[in-house]
């Protein structure tokens, strides 16, 4: 199992909007369930900057996440491309194997 987490930095004012598509039952995960190797979503707000944003995806393996993006490429960089004016930025941080 494999754990991918990306960094966010999000406009104080849209911040609530910002976690409505990003949490655990947003538009992200909408997507990601279409996938059986999808195992949930986790989003994390930094207590001392309440801009800053972790996401954590659970997947399967690395090369279910792989053909999942392949497969559905089309839909998720439509979602990105809406999702864009809600982060200042976004970072991948990395992909990590649960142990």
């Amino acid at each position: 199992m494999i754990q991918i987490v990306w960094e966010f930095r999000v406009d104080p004012n849209k911040q609530r909007e910002f976690e409505k598509h990003y949490g655990p039952e947003g538009t992200w995960v909408e997507l990601f369930c279409k996938d059986s190797a999808f195992g949930g979503t986790r989003l994390l707000r930094n207590h001392e900057d309440e801009g800053r944003y972790l996401t954590i995806d659970c997947w399967q393996s690395l090369e279910a996440y792989e053909a999942f993006r392949v497969q559905y490429a089309r839909e998720y960089q439509e979602i990105d491309q809406r999702m864009e004016h809600l982060t200042a930025s976004e970072t991948p941080v990395g992909v990590f194997e649960v142990l």
